[in-house]
């Protein structure tokens, strides 16, 4: 992302290993942040969707997100961050499918995934925190 008052370099470099799906570096100048708590897998009005399914989950989880970033005049095309809080970390590759159909997998924002023990809840298998910077 590139416009006149902000610059986003999103790369790994060389001398780092491979990702899958993730860049190591977020270069950010100008613009203003936007920080989004922790999302988890609950309907607009509080109900938990998605009980025991991990990719039904993960799916709200990245729908709440873009709601959020909407409402702060933002897409996510401008998350140069993703924080990932599992409390199944074997299972992240069904979290990695649901993420490709929200970022550009050929610009993914930096990432840091976790396994907790647990989350706020018993029910929830997920929580992502996504960190966007958008035009001033």
């Amino acid at each position: 992302m590139t416009t006149d008052d902000t610059n986003v370099r999103l790369f790994s470099p060389p001398e780092l290993p491979p990702t899958p799906g993730y860049s190591h570096v977020a270069d950010v100048t100008g613009g203003r942040t936007i920080h989004v708590s922790g999302q988890v897998a609950l309907d607009r009005s509080g109900g938990v969707v998605g009980e025991g399914d991990l990719e039904t989950q993960a799916r709200r989880v990245f729908e709440n997100i873009e709601v959020a970033l909407g409402a702060a005049g933002a897409t996510f095309s401008d998350v140069v961050k993703l924080g990932f809080y599992l409390t199944d970390i074997s299972r992240m590759g069904v979290v990695r499918a649901v993420r490709d159909e929200y970022v550009d997998t050929d610009r993914p924002p930096a990432s840091t995934a976790v396994e907790v023990r647990r989350l706020i809840r018993d029910e929830f298998l997920i929580e992502v925190e996504a960190v966007a910077v958008a035009r001033s």
